[in-house]
């Protein structure tokens, strides 16, 4: 995702062992039980359990929903909105609006204007700028159309019903503990760094959870470059990097699809005695781990489903359905989604759902 105004630090800045936790990692596509269903337990004739999930599932009343996000280009952003489109197959009950992506603060307010106009059900917007996007969101919320704020976030909490996050603090935080397992208490190994945009507070979250992760091993960041999200500017980061050291151990690459011109930097310098962690979770990124014929052995997840989780959500809202698996029966107000690390091990788990790049 890539490019939030603000981006709240929830997770704790100590991490006992490896595991990184998130907030919160619901299951979105299915409900709590039943009024029939609380009956039936109480009679000690409870239904099974893989009914009771697929209750969210089953066609109900039609929900219009408006979905907005920046233009798709590259593959994170374009796959944000196509997992959007899938969801229109797999629910007979969703009428998606979908307006086309735009990197135009004017006219994605005039979008929204729009959905507000027709009286849609619900708003589910990943904002290109989410303090310019809060009036408008804030105007859809007194109007009685909840908004499902994905990604970037509004300056305003009271601008949507539901926040539905990736984890940029967290991203670092399994990066560097990656590391820390790797180097197993050597504290001698060389780390590098090739973040996104420096001016971005989501940049800042990833490369603090990685400070703070490689601090508990007793490493620290030896050198460190900034790009700019694209192929060219990894390419050109990643060349200057590699000339100024001559020794690395590990590298973190904040995204994989600038990662791509890191990668052709690190081939150009006929350089591979370092070990190559990714960031967001393409699918090219992942097929290069599972072949193992390079550098690249990891990737961190940045989720490319929360567009589509937020009209998921919206979909439960307007139902009145809540979330399974929660006590409470209604929608959480905020969903901060997992960053996983993908090996070798794990990756057949995770390709089907990457973005291509």
């Amino acid at each position: 995702m890539r490019l939030p105004t603000t981006t709240p630090r929830q997770q704790s800045r100590r991490f006992p062992g490896l595991v990184v936790g998130a907030v919160a990692v619901l299951a979105l596509s299915a409900c709590t039980g039943s009024a029939e269903d609380a009956a039936d337990d109480e009679e000690g004739g409870s239904a099974p359990a893989a009914a009771a999930q697929g209750s969210n599932d089953e066609e109900g009343d039609t929900v219009t929903i408006g979905f907005s996000a920046p233009a798709a280009d590259h593959g994170w952003m374009a796959a944000i909105t196509n997992n959007v489109r899938d969801l229109a197959e797999q629910y007979p009950d969703l009428d998606l609006q979908i307006a086309e992506g735009t990197n135009d603060v004017n006219l994605q307010i005039s979008q929204v204007e729009t959905f507000i106009n027709d009286g849609v059900d619900a708003i589910v917007l990943l904002p290109f700028d989410g303090a310019a996007m809060t009036p408008i969101a804030l105007e859809a919320m007194e109007a009685g159309i909840p908004v499902i704020n994905v990604d970037r976030e509004f300056d305003d909490p009271n601008a949507a019903r539901v926040t539905v996050l990736g984890d940029n603090y967290g991203m670092g935080v399994s990066a560097g503990s990656y590391i820390c397992e790797q180097a197993a208490g050597d504290e001698d190994v060389v780390v590098a760094e090739i973040a996104g945009i420096d001016a971005l507070p989501l940049t800042q979250d990833r490369s603090q959870g990685f400070e703070d992760a490689l601090s508990e091993c007793g490493l620290d960041v030896d050198a460190r470059q900034a790009a700019e999200f694209t192929v060219e500017s990894g390419e050109e980061v990643a060349s200057q990097l590699l000339q100024s050291e001559s020794q690395i151990d590990y590298l973190w690459n904040h995204d994989d699809d600038q990662g791509i011109g890191v990668l052709a930097a690190i081939e150009n310098a006929g350089r591979d005695e370092f070990v190559m962690i990714g960031g967001a979770g393409s699918a090219n990124a992942m097929r290069d781990i599972q072949g193992d014929n390079g550098v690249l052995k990891a990737t961190v997840i940045y989720p490319s489903t929360q567009g589509a989780d937020g009209v998921k959500l919206a979909r439960l809202l307007v139902q009145q359905k809540g979330v399974a698996d929660l006590v409470e029966v209604e929608v959480p107000r905020m969903v901060q989604l997992y960053a996983p690390v993908v090996t070798a091990d794990n990756v057949a788990d995770y390709l089907g759902s990457a973005f291509e790049s």
